[in-house]
């Protein structure tokens, strides 16, 4: 049998709660008291007092769980992600508080579980989606929250931390517009689940259940239809990932076609990427030039010389942790805006 706390205490003649406070509360004893019980420990190779039970009693477990719907590999190759969870874990760390990434599989009742059973003191809710059920399943732990994407109706303990994006994605898409082009494409992750890689048909924005892309695509649906250029005539292009790859598999038929659009907005810097990696593929076979353009400003993206709209993935995450972790005292504090700007480069020409 595995030696308990108990057997610590009748080796060295002394209560189990003096056992216990030579590892909770080391201050409670002598150092050379306490040294007397940790050697008892090792010789009989206790390892000390659980720490999840230890958690539960005090109610408090020093760490933040963060939710996506992605696989686990994401928050480590996802240039947004990974300076997401730079800003969100430097303000953690500073509050003592861990991470504990939570990937949700596609398996509703697998994701839910991943919920109920993670063990933190609260989520912030990075990037699921239709985002309802999870938020339900948080409420019912009466456990905090905070969510990287401005809710339509926001209650007001509802803590979060997000930008404009349908506004965001307009400015860019009336650069484009401002430049002659008005056949166009739009490029998302995943606009339809399931959905094959290249163009869907699609009645309109709001048909598109993942909050992000749907605020986007329907910013750049706004400033052409003030041109008069009807979503009818927009082409919706589905990547099956947010990757170089699935965005280069996405446009690929539609590009090197008789017919392409003169410009490609797509809904990420990864992904328009992906484009210009199969616009550099291409080459001359190419029917007409074609401007690009992408979302977030990532490092890659200057490099690239990529018309994008920069947000602050840092600062983001950052006050995502504060508003978690030390929630001010007004609720209306807790809906942040952040400012997107954009950034216009060589990617982008007139049509």
């Amino acid at each position: 049998m595995k030696p308990t706390l108990q057997d610590v205490a009748n080796a060295v003649g002394v209560s189990r709660s003096t056992v216990s406070n030579a590892y909770c509360r080391p201050d409670q004893l002598s150092a050379a008291l306490r040294e007397r019980i940790l050697d008892a420990a090792r010789q009989l190779g206790y390892p000390g007092p659980n720490p999840t039970a230890r958690s539960l009693r005090r109610g408090f477990v020093g760490a933040i769980g963060v939710l996506f719907t992605s696989q686990l590999s994401y928050a480590f190759t996802d240039p947004f992600a990974v300076r997401f969870l730079a800003g969100l874990s430097g303000a953690a760390e500073r509050h003592g508080s861990a991470l504990l990434l939570v990937p949700l599989p596609d398996d509703p009742a697998r994701a839910r579980a991943a919920v109920e059973n993670a063990a933190v003191d609260g989520f912030c809710v990075y990037c699921v989606g239709n985002e309802e059920w999870a938020l339900d399943a948080i409420r019912r732990r009466a456990l905090p929250y905070v969510t990287t994407a401005a809710p339509e109706e926001a209650h007001p303990a509802h803590r979060y931390v997000g930008i404009d994006e349908r506004a965001a994605a307009r400015t860019v898409a009336e650069h484009v517009a401002a430049l002659g082009h008005r056949r166009v494409a739009l490029l998302g992750d995943t606009v339809l689940p399931d959905a094959p890689p290249g163009p869907l048909r699609l009645a309109g924005p709001a048909d598109v259940p993942h909050p992000t892309t749907r605020g986007r695509l329907a910013g750049f649906a706004d400033a052409f239809a003030a041109l008069g250029v009807d979503w009818s005539d927009l082409t919706v292009l589905n990547a099956t990932g947010n990757s170089r790859a699935a965005g280069a598999a996405a446009v690929a038929a539609t590009l090197t076609g008789d017919d392409p659009p003169s410009a490609v907005l797509a809904c990420s810097d990864v992904l328009a990427l992906g484009v210009l990696d199969t616009l550099a593929e291409a080459g001359p076979h190419l029917a007409r030039p074609v401007s690009v353009t992408g979302f977030d400003d990532i490092a890659e993206a200057a490099a690239a010389g990529l018309t994008t709209v920069r947000q602050p993935a840092e600062e983001k995450g950052r006050i995502a942790a504060e508003l978690l972790l030390a929630p001010p005292a007004d609720p209306a504090a807790g809906h942040v805006l952040l400012d997107t700007a954009l950034v216009v480069r060589t990617s982008t020409r007139p049509a």
